[in-house]
């Protein structure tokens, strides 16, 4: 093998190229007039890169919402960051985006996100910056900064806060200047680049604007270079991340920089900028976005810091002057924090140069689903089978604690939690899902977080007893057990409330698998097809007052009521309204007649769930599936559970262990008489 070749391969010149792109000042100009995007501020770059990666409209529950497709994660292959369920929140947020852009006020504010543990800001705020860096990298999302060189013979020196080079045009001509600049261009942006260098860049901009006569263009064009800017989290290049320690350990210099002691002897000052450290979190954040990791847990000094630097876009470093900064802001914190902040009245500064966006939980259950299933999933777990419906049973208990009970008495949690998933119930419209949300506005900002669930889903399938299987009752009696240390449950009052809902999602579980072993029973189509063909026939008799011709007999007979009744029952047609029923098939047989379209018996939903329950009915007793819970069990009726079995592996996703785990927990649900519900 040629290892060079291979290399060669592999090695991408033209993107390392870009990303190290050098130029002049006027160089630099020249790219600013070509596309003026260059010079945008941080919240216009961070607003464009969301809405670089497209975005659809939407409706929920009657209501248009706009999907941004940034927050599905589309760095990673496995989308191990992307949000689901949470549109609104995330539209909120892109409003505010779009509000600083635009220069309308939320710029000078800081973007606090609030929700519960849990409930996705951190990695919102993770996302934010994952897809900085990205678009930094890519010529939409090109930016800049400058280098200064004092003497020939020295080398370039960064600016220490990778500052515009626009700034570097002095504050009194710069709007002018610009302004002719770009005359005759179009801009998405007004560009209009705001306040003075950092320290160390006005020091070296002061001891050469004497030498030069004040000719700023000739001192820029001889000591600066421009250099093109791709923002990195691990580098510290325009992300800032700062967490709360204990308060003994803060120091405000880790968000503003410190002294460089050693250098004082060199440059005989502490406040001679070249003997400073700009590399505080608000400094190496400048151009891109800070994220504050549990805000309001900050020592009262640094929330004062925050004030500054939110309003007035200015930080204070030891022995320098305010120092204007260019970054986004974005903290999250969870409910107790906030609620100390609403009674805390020396805050209310901080309060008001806040933006809260709230960022609850899932209160969808396909959604939640779908937030388990990117980690636990066949695809991904090696060497354990997960049963179908155990991640949904466990996300459907997460829900369940989520949401608060509904005022309509009729109503209860399960289908209320079914409703906000899109099922249609009777008597229900969107309107009126729309009005149990807006009933209940505190809903999803309190439960059970994905991390609990994520937690014990691990657990049951590290457990002995998995087998390499694990099924919904493994998982729900994790857990049961895991809610008796539960740091975040306040009381026995709701450690009870949860258990019960446990035992709602369990009997949804029963009903669930019972209608699955009911249909892979009655999944024979040929029979289905002859039973519909034969009730079809006597309703249509018993509509048109006519008989039918018995097959076997040859004579004429009356409609079998007894026939017709069997099936009807089985999805609660009473007795009184049978008529009805039977006049909608007739005329539901004719329309489809009239379009030349031919019924089926999986035409009509209800009508095949009718005639499925009665295949059942009259099967079961011949596949003698209470049996199973025997010791001895015939080899017809052993041929005739493996088809069952072989039919709940193909159409509903079992394995072996697990179909046969389903078949004998719901045949001893039969030995104890217990009936399948219409679905």
């Amino acid at each position: 093998m040629n290892l060079k070749s291979l290399a060669q391969r592999f090695t991408q010149k033209d993107e390392y190229q870009a990303h190290n792109w050098t130029g002049s000042f006027s160089d630099y100009l020249e790219l600013v007039r070509k596309d003026p995007r260059v010079a945008r501020n941080a919240f216009q770059r961070l607003y464009d890169m969301i809405l670089s990666w497209g975005s659809e409209e939407a409706t929920r529950n009657k209501r248009p919402i706009t999907l941004y497709k940034f927050f599905s994660d589309p760095f990673d292959e496995s989308a191990k960051d992307g949000i689901f369920g949470l549109e609104q929140a995330l539209q909120r947020l892109v409003g505010v985006l779009k509000s600083a852009a635009e220069g309308y006020g939320t710029e000078k504010r800081v973007i606090l996100l609030h929700g519960p543990v849990g409930s996705s800001k951190s990695t919102i705020a993770r996302l934010l910056k994952k897809g900085l860096e990205h678009y930094t990298r890519t010529d939409e999302g090109a930016l800049y900064t400058f280098e200064w060189r004092i003497n020939p013979e020295d080398p370039w020196e960064t600016s220490p806060m990778h500052e515009e080079p626009l700034k570097l045009i002095p504050e009194g001509v710069r709007a002018g200047f610009v302004a002719e600049l770009l005359e005759g261009v179009e801009s998405t942006y007004p560009v209009a680049v705001k306040g003075e260098l950092d320290p160390a860049s006005r020091f070296h901009f002061r001891s050469l604007i004497d030498r030069y006569d004040g000719d700023w263009w000739t001192l820029l064009e001889q000591h600066i270079r421009v250099v093109r800017l791709v923002i990195s989290e691990k580098d510290r290049v325009g992300i800032g991340t700062f967490q709360p320690k204990d308060e003994k350990n803060q120091d405000s210099t880790e968000l503003t920089g410190d002294i460089n002691y050693r250098k004082i002897a060199l440059y005989g000052s502490d406040s001679d900028p070249r003997a400073f450290n700009f590399d505080g979190e608000f400094n190496v954040a400048n151009r891109g976005i800070i994220e504050f990791v549990e805000i309001l847990k900050l020592d009262v000094a640094f929330l004062y810091d925050l004030l500054g630097a939110t309003q007035e876009h200015k930080i204070k470093p030891k022995k320098f002057a305010q120092t204007d900064i260019d970054e986004v802001i974005i903290g999250h914190t969870n409910e107790p924090e906030y609620r100390k902040l609403q009674n805390n009245e020396l805050m209310e500064a901080f309060r008001d140069r806040t933006v809260k966006i709230d960022i609850p939980y899932n209160t969808v259950l396909n959604d939640e689903i779908k937030i388990y299933k990117r980690d636990f999933s066949n695809q991904r777990i090696r060497g354990c089978f997960i049963a179908p419906h155990t991640v949904e049973m466990a996300a459907m208990w997460a829900l369940l604690t989520r949401l608060e009970e509904p005022k309509n008495a009729s109503l209860s949690l399960l289908q209320k939690l079914k409703l906000y998933n899109g099922k249609s119930l009777p008597g229900f419209t969107e309107d009126n899902v729309n009005e149990l949300r807006e009933s209940a506005p505190r809903e999803g900002m309190h439960g059970i977080s994905p991390r609990y669930i994520q937690d014990k889903i691990s657990n049951a399938l590290v457990s002995e007893q998995s087998e390499g299987t694990i099924n919904p009752f493994m998982v729900l009696n994790e857990l049961d057990s895991g809610l008796r240390h539960h740091s975040l449950i306040a009381n026995e009052e709701l450690r009870k409330h949860y258990r019960d809902l446990l035992g709602v999602v369990k009997e949804e579980y029963e009903d669930i698998i019972k209608n699955e072993v009911q249909k892979a029973i009655s999944a024979d189509e040929e029979a289905i097809g002859r039973l519909c063909g034969n009730y079809v026939d006597h309703v249509k008799a018993y509509t048109q007052k006519e008989k039918v011709r018995n097959k076997f007999t040859g004579q004429d007979e009356e409609p079998d009521e007894r026939l017709m009744r069997s099936i009807e029952e089985k999805i609660d047609v009473p007795e009184s309204r049978k008529d009805d029923f039977r006049r909608e098939i007739m005329n539901y047989i004719g329309a489809l007649a009239i379009e030349g379209k031919q019924f089926h018996y999986w035409t009509n939903e209800r009508l095949q769930r009718a005639l499925e329950l009665k295949l059942f009915e009259d099967q079961k007793d011949s596949i003698k599936l209470t049996s199973l819970i025997s010791d001895v069990i015939d080899k017809e009726t052993q041929e005739k559970i493996e088809v069952v079995k072989s039919r709940l592996i193909k159409n509903y996703g079992y394995n072996d262990v697990s179909a046969t785990d389903v078949l004998n927990y719901v045949a001893s649900i039969f030995a104890r008489g217990d009936a399948v519900r219409p679905s």
